[in-house]
């Protein structure tokens, strides 16, 4: 299916459905997106429930827990359709099985007019495909991805499409040519992970400073002379000499 070029918009892209063929009359019922410029998150996101007119099966419910009752208040696809169109138009689709998301877009949207057909708007890109390419005989589902590039999925109980969305992003930009860190010590994985990726909130605490006593500051001193008579040059010489209005915090 397609491939990213530098400065296109992406836009990473998970549905949850209620059941896995939209042959049988399977419909959308989450959709989740987020978008990327430059390989970054903007904020921008788009995320709808939509209410498909059936039964959900109970085998899908225990998949995503979206029930039939959850949904009963929910717009049709035909009511959100549009703004979903705006939001994906001209986009590079990133997604993880790509023709099954696909196909149950494609699916909704042949039921309205104007028909629209997902490729003739947007590039796709499977994230899955790639990761069999790069990982073949290994799993390669979304939990398999996160644990091998240590992306944090703890809150991942149950599928949910922007959840999804976001977790799929960390995975593809690592997949993709990403580092999870600076450090190339003995204890990387060979991927290059080293510990999960976590989000930090964006309303987080400022991190308290705190200073060296003073028994800690002459125990430093102590130990820069021990140095430099032994040779050595230490930093913090440089450092202490540096007038407090030019200090580096």
């Amino acid at each position: 299916m397609g491939s990213e070029n530098s400065g296109t918009r992406v836009v990473v892209l998970d549905t949850e459905t209620t059941g896995i063929d939209p042959s049988q009359g399977h419909r959308v019922i989450e959709i989740g997106c987020v978008e990327m410029v430059e390989r970054q998150l903007t904020g921008r996101r788009y995320h709808v429930y939509i209410n498909p007119e059936r039964e959900v099966e109970a085998e899908a419910v225990s998949v995503h827990g979206i029930t039939d009752e959850f949904l009963a208040d929910k717009p049709l696809f035909r009511d959100v359709a549009d703004d979903f169109f705006s939001f994906i138009e001209g986009a590079q689709l990133v997604i993880h099985n790509a023709p099954f998301d696909v196909g149950f877009m494609d699916a909704e949207f042949s039921r309205l007019k104007p028909k629209r057909q997902t490729a003739d708007h947007c590039g796709i890109l499977d994230t899955l495909a790639i990761a069999r390419k790069k990982h073949p005989g290994q799993k390669n589902n979304l939990n398999a991805l996160c644990k091998r590039y240590g992306v944090d999925n703890s809150s991942r109980e149950l599928h949910g499409a922007l959840l999804d969305a976001e977790i799929l992003a960390d995975v593809y930009l690592l997949m993709t040519g990403g580092q999870t860190a600076l450090s190339l010590d003995a204890h990387s994985d060979r991927d290059g992970g080293v510990g999960p990726i976590r989000r930090v909130a964006a309303g987080r605490a400022p991190l308290p400073v705190i200073r060296a006593t003073d028994e800690e500051g002459e125990a430093h001193r102590t130990m820069l002379a021990v140095v430099a008579e032994a040779g050595g040059k230490a930093l913090w010489h440089t450092l202490e000499s540096t007038p407090a209005d030019s200090e580096v915090s």
